[in-house]
């Protein structure tokens, strides 16, 4: 189920959008901008009471336009039923728990872990994911993902942290099938940079 749903999710744009301690009315402005964009996934961390209320009317909006809408930041299982109420299509997590990933799974949601070793990539495919979040990818550097192809060919990668229009082109390259980008949205140079790169990816 998780392979064959991100498969879809992410079948149309290279690009996904993440919204951080937004509040409700930046997220919407941000969100928006996303899907006009072409992106055709955001994602809401939920650190706080004030961004599950985000998460609820992002989400609200994206059934609207037919868009699914993330929880990210799902570092406890507890968050998973959260996250469910509020509205999330998939959860996304900062590290690799499987307790968490058990609790998605249960609830039957699909889950994207982060993960930065070679080890937390083992773990996770022994779990039955092959997609996964590489985070911090800014930090790991373009270089990682063609190392770690080698020995997990399958797995396919969404690369988070530290992202922009200066360098998603240089991960996606990389073999990253996802770049996540998050103020570069408030950015007017970045937006029409990003909206070349995703007119150049599609072409």
């Amino acid at each position: 189920m998780t392979d064959t749903y991100f498969d879809d999710l992410f079948a149309g744009a290279p690009l996904m959008a993440i919204l951080r301690s937004a509040g409700v009315e930046r997220a919407v402005r941000v969100a928006t901008k996303a899907w006009e964009l072409g992106l055709d996934s955001v994602e809401v961390t939920i650190q706080s009471p004030s961004d599950i209320d985000a998460l609820r009317e992002v989400a609200a909006l994206g059934r609207e336009r037919g868009a699914v809408v993330g929880a990210g930041t799902i570092i406890d299982p507890a968050q998973v039923a959260v996250a469910a109420e509020a509205g999330a299509g998939y959860l996304v997590s900062p590290g690799l728990d499987p307790a968490v990933v058990h609790a998605a799974r249960d609830a039957g949601i699909p889950i994207l872990p982060g993960v930065a070793t070679p080890s937390e990539v083992q773990q996770a495919v022994s779990l039955g994911l092959t997609w996964l979040k590489a985070f911090p990818a800014q930090w790991l550097g373009p270089g990682w993902f063609g190392h770690i192809r080698g020995p997990f060919p399958q797995v396919r990668f969404i690369a988070t942290g530290g992202m922009d229009a200066g360098n998603a082109a240089q991960f996606l390259d990389a073999g990253v099938r996802v770049v996540a980008v998050g103020s570069a949205l408030e950015d007017e140079a970045q937006l029409v940079q990003l909206a070349a790169l995703l007119t150049a990816r599609r072409g």
